[in-house]
């Protein structure tokens, strides 16, 4: 069984779940009865349980009305921390690079950019 656990301590003033957000989309998030441990690692957890970990707050986030609004969320702020909107940290920094590059591309004289279609 899963333990809740508290996001490291020097986080804590900043980092907040989707249900301590006070935000207009948070009320309706799946994640609002589940553990805040499913959604935040534990100092030192082995690769094996993080995994297990995330998929099953994946899992939460797959049926949750608010989903993308959480995302955006923590794409904007940017979280460094736990799995909000259905994206760990890890795959949240990635959209977050692609997204500077293309920007930065789009800023580049003579950028053209081809139709999708």
């Amino acid at each position: 069984m899963l333990q809740p656990i508290e996001p490291p301590a020097a986080s804590r003033s900043s980092l907040s779940h989707p249900r301590d957000l006070g935000g207009p989309w948070h009320s309706e998030a799946a994640c609002r009865s589940d553990e805040a441990g499913l959604f935040f690692a534990p100092s030192k957890e082995p690769t094996a349980a993080r995994l297990s970990r995330e998929e099953a707050a994946k899992r939460v986030c797959a049926r949750c009305p608010v989903m993308l609004e959480c995302r955006e969320h923590a794409l904007h702020q940017p979280e460094p921390y736990g799995v909000w909107g259905g994206m760990t940290a890890a795959e949240r920094r990635v959209v977050l690079a692609r997204r500077r590059r293309r920007e930065a591309e789009l800023q580049r004289p003579g950028t053209r950019i081809a139709a999708a279609g």
